[in-house]
């Protein structure tokens, strides 16, 4: 850490007051938390606001297409063990949204920051992190981000000779490619769910050799790097062979996942395995994730899951049939407005669950339903659905723009 003296000039200063202005009016006229134009208007006004912002926090950064919301959580209550942390909770990972974070953590010690993958690089140069944590990489977003194995190019060209201890999941081939630049690695055998996107070698473009849960190139020799930290069934096992149990309140085998990936972040700041653990267990949702709210006298489970990779955990935790499913997919700005990535998700995996279709794209994802032979109904709006659904509780799965509709219709 740089010290507690005030890093923020007059003109910083204004800066931050004319943001959290901006952020104040867009919440008082019912535009969501503010956090976006805030920023975005402190950078208009100071164009290095983010990086005097960051110069006395030990900042760390997450970047992944999936997972990176739940575990910038994660990380954020294991640290509050060894200081006041602050952290863009709500998502917001551009610069703008970090901008407007990092501007409430003037009494912080540390800012845990979700960070968009494709500004990884440019926030990791502003920002000088003492940590750099890296989950997965997939196809997301095809009509903006860029191809898997360019993103894992650009990251590996921003984190060469980096001075942040990175935390790298050693199962993504792509992950282990983009963090081999970086001199100070911790690697964590996290598991991989969704391998489509990396059957080829990202080193060479080789095929892939598969063995288990090994994976090398068998042309050029990449392989997977022997993991320091592993997730083993409902345990973290740390360097030492010791095995902690996770307890956390969130379902499933990626946020276990996302646990393990914490744990390792914790310790490099001090905190034990032990105690980030036992700080994990408060999570109950995150934004509004793995919520379950009462609507229409009926319980919904609110599921987010934004692409294939994303969509195949989610179908992993829902309860079993005849549980009633709700799908909801939008293409707006924020989702992509590119939906042929629906063909790349296994819809077969829902057989047996009564499903119920919305969102402005229902009709592609019907078509896609019908293609793999799954009985549906296209409804309306979130009401109609559920009225039809039959008893029990109804598991809501929705992309990103569909799941923030679906969140104000039911008031949460």
């Amino acid at each position: 850490m740089s010290g507690n003296s005030d890093p923020l000039t007059p003109r910083a200063k204004l800066a931050v007051t004319a943001g959290k202005a901006a952020a104040a009016v867009s919440r008082a006229a019912g535009r969501g938390s503010g956090s976006v134009i805030g920023g975005r208007v402190a950078l208009k006004l100071d164009p290095d606001l983010l990086a005097r912002l960051a110069t006395h926090l030990d900042v760390i950064l997450v970047s992944a297409t999936n997972g990176k919301t739940t575990t910038t959580r994660l990380i954020a209550e294991a640290l509050s063990a060894a200081g006041p942390v602050v952290s863009n909770a709500l998502g917001a990972n551009m610069p703008a949204g970090i901008t407007s974070a990092l501007a409430g953590g003037s009494d912080s010690r540390y800012a845990v920051i979700e960070v968009d993958e494709k500004y990884l690089s440019g926030i990791a140069r502003d920002t000088d992190p003492k940590c750099i944590a890296l989950l997965n990489l997939s196809r997301d977003q095809l009509d903006r981000a860029a191809e898997t194995r360019m993103m894992a190019e650009h990251w590996r060209e921003g984190l060469a000779g980096s001075k942040a201890v990175v935390i790298a999941n050693a199962d993504d081939p792509l992950v282990v490619w983009a963090a081999s630049s970086s001199p100070n690695v911790v690697w964590v055998a996290a598991g991989q769910m969704w391998k489509d996107d990396a059957w080829s070698c990202p080193s060479c473009g080789g095929v892939m050799q598969r063995p288990g849960d090994d994976w090398y190139c068998g042309e050029c020799g990449f392989r997977r790097p022997t993991p320091s930290w592993a997730l083993s069934g409902d345990h973290v096992l740390d360097p030492h062979g010791s095995a902690w149990p996770i307890h956390l309140q969130l379902p499933g085998r990626a946020n276990k996942a996302n646990a393990a990936s914490s744990a390792a972040v914790a310790a490099v700041f001090g905190v034990p395995p032990q105690v980030a653990l036992e700080r994990m267990y408060q999570v109950q949702a995150v934004a509004g994730r793995y919520d379950v709210v009462q609507f229409m006298q009926r319980d919904l489970r609110l599921l987010l899951a934004k692409n294939p990779a994303g969509w195949l955990e989610t179908f992993s935790l829902i309860d079993p049939p005849p549980t009633p499913v709700i799908l909801s997919v939008n293409a707006r700005g924020a989702d992509g407005t590119d939906t042929s990535w629906l063909w790349d998700v296994d819809y077969t995996q829902l057989t047996g669950h009564p499903i119920f279709v919305l969102g402005d794209r229902k009709l592609d994802l019907a078509v896609r339903l019908e293609v793999a032979n799954q009985q549906f109904q296209v409804c309306e709006n979130l009401d109609q659905a559920v009225q039809l659904a039959p008893p029990g509780r109804i598991e809501v799965v929705a992309n990103y723009t569909a799941f923030q509709d679906l969140r104000r219709r039911v008031g949460n």
